[in-house]
């Protein structure tokens, strides 16, 4: 039963995430509002979300605090200029500049996807957890977690730049739903693809595992 629920989890949120904001922005653009109107409202829930999660935690990790900080700054510059199309360049922005933190993490001893990687290796077991401790040091499979950053790295900052592209030449009401279908198609891509890459890990730490239980 432990299997999915990190993944469970991450699917929620992400479809609350996007499903929530898009909602309100063809609502509220149904019913009159304008282009930069609905966006700003429909950015202001993954906003108060991340803010009441803050102060639920009282703790905000480096990744976090990027996206925090570019969603607030974003937000005063979009109603500084009035442009409806900064809304969603900011969301992209706010990717790319995720995509590209993750790329410099894959250059210290603690890639940022390393701890985000791991409850869906250890699947909340034991003995995983006590394996995982174990092969930390270990370079094989350090290196395996450090190429899925780098997978998650690039793959945001690639889907940000088309993000970015399309919101400054397409009309806003089709970058609304293309932006979220771009986003989704490229995570999805990065789930399955930084999933065959840590299998390895996944492998050995079942193998790790086993000696444990067994010792």
């Amino acid at each position: 039963m432990t299997t999915n629920q990190p993944g469970n989890a991450l699917l929620k949120t992400l479809a609350i995430e996007i499903a929530v904001p898009t909602g309100v922005y063809y609502a509220l653009h149904s019913l009159g509002a304008s282009d930069f109107t609905a966006l700003a409202a429909s950015g202001v829930f993954p906003l108060a979300r991340t803010l009441f999660q803050f102060a639920k935690d009282r703790t905000l990790n480096g990744l976090a605090l990027v996206v925090l900080t570019t969603n607030i700054v974003g937000m005063l510059l979009t109603f500084v200029t009035g442009d409806a199309r900064m809304m969603i360049a900011k969301d992209s922005l706010g990717s790319g500049i995720t995509g590209l933190v993750l790329l410099a993490s894959t250059f210290t001893a603690a890639p940022i996807m390393t701890k985000t990687m791991r409850p869906f290796l250890t699947r909340g077991q034991a003995a995983r957890e006590a394996a995982w401790e174990r092969l930390s040091d270990n370079e094989t499979f350090n290196a395996v977690l450090r190429r899925c950053s780098v997978i998650w790295g690039i793959g945001f900052a690639l889907e940000s730049a088309a993000r970015i592209v399309g919101a400054f030449t397409l009309p806003v009401s089709t970058m609304v739903w293309l932006s979220t279908t771009i986003f989704a198609v490229v995570f999805a891509v990065m789930m399955v693809v930084s999933g065959k890459v840590a299998e390895k890990a996944g492998k050995m730490l079942a193998g790790e595992a086993k000696v444990l239980v067994a010792a």
